[in-house]
């Protein structure tokens, strides 16, 4: 196992803190960014959040529309989904610090048989038992792509805090209520959104066009559930907004284009990273080890240009999970709601289609980023570059049987289906965690 990813000893005592509080792709080629249709937020929340896909996903699951049903693991109630760390005590600052020496062996044979450009880390928090840590190269910084949208939400969450310190009732309502036209923010996108009509029951899965008008909660759900680039760019303007205006958010639409035309593009810049970095530090995850540097579709770029780029390391993406279960990031009431937002109620894609993942509950995701360049007998596809073939999944897994575990894989690895990879990864990965 590698050193703690932190400059220097106190670093590293005040990041053990942190973490234990609670539970202790014509020319060089083509580039895609992508992370695939997911579907969070349980079947039944429909009524308390107001985003229309889940009624769709209850009338299947009712059987009274004719469609694939979700896996067995995604028909979990709202109500059944909680966070696993909050009244954990028995852990101590010690577990992300040292590998657990039996799951070690087993990650490091898995993967020293792999390509080199892997990187992971797990973390077993299976009650009734001590937890177990294991990794490999997980200070290896890469490319998040669009896992790096768990920092937006973890933003979204943030604001509604500033704007309502003391109650969620009044923030879930401004995430129902506030109703959001795409406009050019969303310029250009190619992620498809489901898009259901409760009244007529109408139903398309298409990207998103600029007069599209959406709830910040459906927004938020599109952004994660579906990976729109669009939804990121929009409620990432929507954080900046919340900022800037403060107890007068929202604003009107001409008070909201006059702030974006003139306010100084290095003062948009500036409050742009804040929103979405700032959670990050406040989890003790450092610059160095996770920050989201620019916006996901280039008319956001254009707008709000953050600088700094994004990148990512397996651990800081385990710091996030293990904040998120600890009902860290931002409160319990936020924490909660990110989780719900990422759990998978559709089909599955990349790590999460593993057929040894189809019973578990799984919140989960995914981004990529792949890069082709001509070569001879060589074929570019999706998520199979060869200059560049990123691809990173993260997982909260919750079997039937109370095994959990959360999990970070990272990878550019070229000329390979990662999505495929990935997946192969899955199952061995639940293997390990399962045989102890």
């Amino acid at each position: 196992m590698r050193n703690w990813p932190a400059t220097d000893a106190r670093s590293k005592e005040r990041q053990a803190d942190m973490i234990i509080h609670g539970w202790r792709m014509k020319g060089l080629a083509v580039i895609m960014l992508a992370a695939g249709m997911a579907g969070g937020y349980p079947f039944d929340a429909f009524p308390q959040t107001g985003i229309r896909r889940l009624e769709r996903v209850r009338l299947i699951v009712e059987k009274k529309i004719a469609a694939p049903m979700p896996p067995a693991g995604a028909l979990l109630a709202g109500n059944a989904i909680a966070l696993s760390l909050t009244g954990r005590s028995s852990i101590d600052s010690a577990v992300l610090t040292t590998a657990d020496a039996g799951l070690q062996a087993k990650l490091s044979v898995l993967f020293s048989k792999k390509d080199p450009n892997y990187s992971c880390a797990l973390l077993d928090i299976t009650a009734g038992r001590p937890a177990r840590f294991a990794a490999w190269k997980q200070e290896k910084a890469g490319v998040p792509g669009s896992v790096g949208k768990l920092a937006i939400a973890a933003g979204l969450f943030a604001e509604l805090r500033r704007l309502y310190p003391a109650d969620t009732d009044k923030r879930r309502e401004l995430l129902r209520t506030r109703m959001v036209r795409a406009g050019q923010w969303v310029v250009p996108n190619h992620h498809q959104v489901p898009v259901f009509d409760p009244q007529t029951r109408a139903f398309a899965n298409r990207a998103v066009k600029t007069d599209d008008v959406f709830s910040l909660y459906e927004w938020a759900d599109h952004m994660l559930s579906a990976s729109s680039n669009a939804a990121a760019s929009v409620v990432w303007k929507e954080l900046i907004l919340m900022r800037a205006f403060g107890k007068q958010y929202p604003p009107s639409e001409k008070d909201e284009a006059d702030y974006f035309v003139k306010t100084a593009k290095d003062e948009l810049g500036k409050i742009g990273y804040s929103v979405v970095n700032d959670p990050l530090r406040d989890l003790g995850i450092g610059k160095e080890q996770w920050q989201l540097g620019s916006f996901f579709t280039a008319a956001g770029k254009r707008f709000v240009p953050v600088g700094g780029g994004s990148r990512a390391t397996p651990y800081a993406l385990m710091l996030y999970l293990v904040g998120l279960e600890e009902g860290r990031i931002v409160d319990e009431w936020s924490s909660l709601e990110i989780k719900k937002l990422m759990y998978m109620t559709a089909k599955r894609i990349r790590y999460a289609s593993s057929p040894a993942l189809a019973g578990a509950a799984v919140y989960f995701k995914s981004g990529s980023q792949y890069k082709c360049k001509k070569e001879e007998g060589f074929t570019c596809t999706k998520y199979h570059g060869n200059v560049e073939n990123h691809m990173n999944s993260v997982a909260i897994v919750e079997h039937a049987d109370g095994t959990k575990y959360l999990v970070v894989l990272m990878s550019n690895v070229l000329r390979k289906n990662s999505a495929y990879e990935h997946q192969i990864i899955a199952t061995e990965i639940d293997r390990i965690v399962r045989s102890r």
